[in-house]
């Protein structure tokens, strides 16, 4: 298993100066955001595939820095109900695809997205309940004609440029938000489709992220390394559901935390020997979304965190049988 980081925490230095920073601090790979919600600071795929000698310069600097690219990140909602925002996604979507085959990446990470709740609808409806029964043809619509077609489409663009993995982070206000969902969608579209366990996602939704990788095996295609704390008092009084902002942190349900600031080194050890226990060999990829900490502190803590708790070498064979 190797340890990785998502770039936006980054993107207060350039990008050479970022690979430089991850290599003094032993990290070995990188996410990188080209478009969507994660912007496209280091990496714009308007300029990378068509600038030879930009693009020459980019790989030269990972090379120089000793870093592969884990994954390119196009988070957004390429099935969004509003069309300037569908096409506006989609595109970015189809950059990725196409800046992963030039680069030789092979997975894309996403979100699968959340339609409208009826054709002529300009905004997401994200259901989370079956009563009243308008909420269950709703879920008919976005996922028999919107989700499941877009999703077939899309994935056999990306075979045909060499990208067979779409890892979707289960996101609530997103269709895929849980392991059964993230299941159904596979099953309807195909193996292509598979999973970015970020575990601050379920933490909140009340899924433990032991019983989520096991539940998910060899679907699973990234791990986003990002912690969440409930606090126990506000969650008494209202519940986990929470629409106060992020900065908000003192009247929260929940927060976003870097490693070991939401669970301890317990709860991230049974999480890193889970993966390894259904095969999951790949990266651990930290993202930083802290109100509490600057990003260089919440990153440097992070990093330092799961050094102790991650394995990077390969399974045992039972030597002491």
């Amino acid at each position: 298993m190797k340890l990785s980081v998502f770039n936006p925490v980054l993107y207060d230095r350039d990008f050479e100066s970022a690979c430089e920073f991850l290599k003094e601090h032993g990290v070995s790979a990188i996410e990188i955001g080209c478009g969507g919600f994660p912007g496209r600071a280091h990496c714009n795929p308007e300029i990378l595939l068509n600038d030879d000698k930009a693009f020459e310069k980019f790989m030269d600097t990972l090379k120089k820095n000793d870093l592969f690219v884990a994954a390119l990140s196009v988070h957004g909602n390429a099935v969004h109900p509003d069309p300037e925002q569908r096409a506006l996604f989609e595109d970015h979507f189809r950059k990725g695809v196409l800046m992963a085959e030039k680069m030789g990446v092979d997975r894309i990470i996403t979100f699968s997205g959340c339609p409208g709740g009826a054709k002529g609808d300009l905004t997401p409806n994200w259901v989370t309940c079956p009563w009243p029964e308008d909420f269950l043809h709703v879920l008919d619509y976005q996922w028999n004609e919107v989700l499941i077609p877009y999703w077939k489409k899309a994935v056999a663009f990306a075979k045909e440029h060499g990208v067979n993995k779409i890892a979707f982070e289960m996101h609530p206000g997103f269709c895929v938000y849980n392991p059964e969902t993230m299941l159904k969608l596979r099953e309807a579209v195909g193996p292509e489709l598979g999973a970015n366990l970020d575990p601050s996602h379920l933490i909140w939704q009340g899924i433990d992220p032991v019983a989520a990788i096991k539940a998910l095996k060899d679907c699973l295609f990234f791990f986003h390394a990002k912690d969440t704390k409930l606090d126990k008092y506000n969650v008494a009084v209202n519940g986990v559901l929470d629409t106060k902002h992020y900065e908000n942190v003192l009247n929260r349900a929940w927060v976003f935390r870097t490693v070991g600031y939401g669970n301890d080194y317990s709860f991230w050890k049974d999480i890193v020997s889970a993966l390894k226990a259904v095969d999951y060999d790949y990266v651990m990829s930290i993202e930083h979304e802290d109100s509490l900490m600057t990003p260089n502190e919440g990153l440097t803590k992070a990093i330092d965190f799961l050094k102790q708790v991650m394995t990077f070498e390969g399974k045992s064979e039972m030597w002491w049988a």
